[in-house]
């Protein structure tokens, strides 16, 4: 018969591995338990609750400048050939030449090439116009290649010495009437009659019919790009007596016309003046305004007086009105909220001698009833200028501060002296909540202009925001200070 007290040792050790399982069990099972309700309970007041939408600060305008097409015109005639035969050209197209340059030579027969001598000095001036004309070559833009040979040829006609005037054309427009007063020169260089300019303009080797129009005779069929045609005068190697030659420009005065909606013309009617974008070349310059009617619909009239040397091989050209000049940092309206503070005059405000930081003395008295003052560093909220009466007042400033760093009624003695001054003014400022850092905190912003959805504020604002900043963008659903992650 086994000992029963040799069992017992075996039997209290199966019972605390048991027990040992159980409670095991039970400690596993309760921890995941709470886990679980955890998630659970975070889900719901995730789904539940209301979520706080940042947004970023961004730099620029309200809004972007509207873009249009307009219409150049300018004071501009097409040359003809006084005479038939194979053509040469001088002058570089989209360039200036003064009256009596060489524009192009007209020979009975095709030129045959020959060798001029040039002084050292005028093959200087041709390898730099070539250096110059290399760092600037396009391979999109390979059609100047022929414009700047025209060029050379005339540089290389004039060192050799074009100067004798044998015989005088009138400039004519493409119906046959003259054009201009001035006449057009022409003179003799080996077997090649060499037309000279009649007088200080710009060289285009194309037509289109705008030329000779005004602003009176254009109807809105003459916007219609579709139906724009320019005809290519250097295709020719062989013109006939009265067959256009060229085009010259001969003032720098010019106006670009554009359609407006009705909308447009309203917003554009009180301009005198306005600033132009090109966005062929980014270049921008000013230029006199009005509005204009044609075929019963609203034209705007931008009259220049310079620049056109760069657009004048362009009869319709796209430009960028500016007229959203108002820039800063751009905000959703619904960000902006109007907050309270107290107002305290800046010759009471005095600096904490261990950290710099701007503080007032509060008066107050102790146990004893006697008087004792403590140094408060409120949060400010702004720093602004009083407004000044007279030129020679000095100008003072104030503080805005928050309203749980005072009691209405507390006094603060200003530097130095027993002067007091008692807290209960207040004001309000308009700010947004700035969220940087994971709470909401209050930033002031100065409202410079707006539409029906955003705000531009001034950049720069003491103690406001910067690029880049993440503020809320439903100023409604938080409160200061409150912690949203």
């Amino acid at each position: 018969m086994p000992n029963q007290n040799q069992n017992f040792p075996h039997k209290i050790t199966e019972h605390l591995i048991k027990l040992r399982k159980i409670f095991s069990l039970n400690i596993g099972t309760a921890i995941f338990g709470v886990l679980f309700l955890y998630m659970i309970v975070s889900a719901f007041m995730y789904l539940t609750s209301s979520h706080i939408e940042s947004y970023q600060v961004s730099s620029g305008p309200l809004s972007r400048n509207e873009t249009y097409t307009g219409l150049s015109l300018r004071e501009e005639s097409v040359c003809k050939a006084d005479s038939g035969g194979y053509v040469n050209y001088y002058a570089r197209e989209g360039s200036k030449i003064n009256a009596g340059g060489a524009v192009y030579g007209l020979s009975s027969t095709k030129v045959p090439e020959s060798t001029v001598s040039l002084r050292a000095e005028e093959l200087s001036n041709i390898r730099s116009d070539m250096l110059s004309f290399s760092k600037s070559f396009s391979p999109s833009k390979f059609n100047s290649t022929y414009s700047f040979k025209y060029q050379l040829e005339g540089e290389i006609l004039q060192y050799a010495g074009v100067t004798q005037e044998t015989s005088v054309a009138a400039v004519t427009d493409e119906y046959g009437n003259v054009v201009s007063d001035s006449s057009a020169q022409v003179v003799t260089l080996g077997n090649q009659n060499i037309s000279k300019a009649p007088a200080d303009g710009i060289i285009l080797y194309a037509k289109d019919g705008y030329e000779g129009k005004t602003v009176d005779e254009l109807t809105a069929e003459d916007f219609n790009q579709n139906s724009y045609q320019e005809t290519d005068l250097k295709t020719q190697s062989q013109v006939k007596t009265g067959d256009p030659v060229y085009t010259i420009i001969t003032d720098e005065r010019w106006s670009l016309l554009i359609p407006l909606s009705e909308k447009q013309a309203v917003k554009l009617a009180d301009r005198t003046a306005i600033r132009v974008k090109f966005l062929k070349d980014d270049n921008t310059q000013t230029g006199d305004f009005s509005i204009i009617t044609i075929d019963g619909s609203n034209y705007g009239k931008i009259d220049f007086s310079k620049g056109l040397i760069r657009y004048a091989s362009e009869r319709f050209l796209d430009i960028e009105l500016v007229t959203n000049t108002n820039s800063g940092l751009k905000i959703p309206l619904t960000s902006i909220v109007s907050k309270e503070f107290y107002t305290v005059p800046a010759i009471y405000a005095t600096r904490n001698e261990d950290s710099s930081d701007i503080g007032f003395m509060l008066a107050d008295k102790n146990k004893e009833g006697k008087d004792v003052t403590t140094f408060v560093t409120p949060r400010i909220y702004a720093r602004l200028a009083d407004p000044v009466t007279d030129d020679s007042q000095e100008v003072t400033y104030t503080y805005y501060i928050d309203k749980s760093s005072f009691k209405e009624g507390d006094a603060i003695l200003k530097p130095d002296s027993k002067e007091k001054y008692i807290i209960g003014s207040t004001e309000m400022l308009e700010g947004v909540y700035c969220i940087n850092q994971g709470y909401a905190v209050f930033r002031r912003v100065e409202i410079i202009d707006q539409n029906e959805e955003y705000a531009i504020v001034a950049k720069d604002t003491d103690y406001g925001l910067v690029r880049y900043d993440h503020i809320v963008k439903d100023a409604s659903k938080v409160k200061e200070e409150d912690i949203l992650y």
